[in-house]
């Protein structure tokens, strides 16, 4: 039993008169519902039967975008959406990214996988606390755009260790390769 916790794909980033991190924020580029497209090959091959996605815009399209194509259900979750850094501590991030979390993890016991699709910086702040290396996390901000974890419409796989409650295994399992 697998969550994947997918960063949305490319959002239009040019457009300086949508603010980023408030509802509902930038659509989807062309490139964007590719990387949605291929993600949605990926997650089909990993058994993800279901999928909950931020409302935000960006986060709304990719995930509907694997639902049709996968044909599983997907459902708006207000937990996943993106940190309003100005606004909200870091910490109530993270409770509402463990809380949705936790849920998924109860559920996918019962169905198989599932996926959250929601924001670089909180699927990071989740990943910190699951406890994943700190060094392992600093390593993956340097490769991407502004210092996320993830590049767009990339997943990250989050596992239970065989025999340990409450430690994962971590890891970064689909990039997309569009050229």
């Amino acid at each position: 039993m697998k969550i994947f916790l997918i960063r949305h794909a490319t959002p239009d980033w040019k457009r300086k008169d949508i603010p980023y991190d408030i509802f509902p924020g930038p659509l989807l580029t062309s490139k964007g519902k590719k990387e949605a497209e291929t993600l949605a090959a990926f997650l089909k091959s990993e058994g993800v039967g279901k999928l909950y996605y931020s409302p935000f815009a960006r986060s709304a399209k990719t995930a509907q975008i694997i639902s049709a194509i996968n044909h599983v259900l997907c459902v708006e979750e207000s937990r996943l959406a993106e940190w309003r850094m100005q606004e909200e501590p870091e910490i109530q991030v993270r409770r509402r990214m463990k809380a949705i979390f936790d849920e998924s993890l109860t559920e996918a016991a019962g169905i198989g996988s599932i996926g959250l699709v929601s924001h670089g910086g909180p699927i990071a702040l989740l990943l910190q606390e699951l406890g994943i290396d700190p060094n392992e996390l600093a390593a993956y901000r340097t490769r991407f755009d502004t210092t996320n974890t993830l590049p767009p419409g990339a997943a990250w796989e989050v596992e239970e260790q065989a025999g340990k409650n409450s430690s994962w295994n971590f890891g970064l399992k689909f990039i997309p390769s569009l050229r």
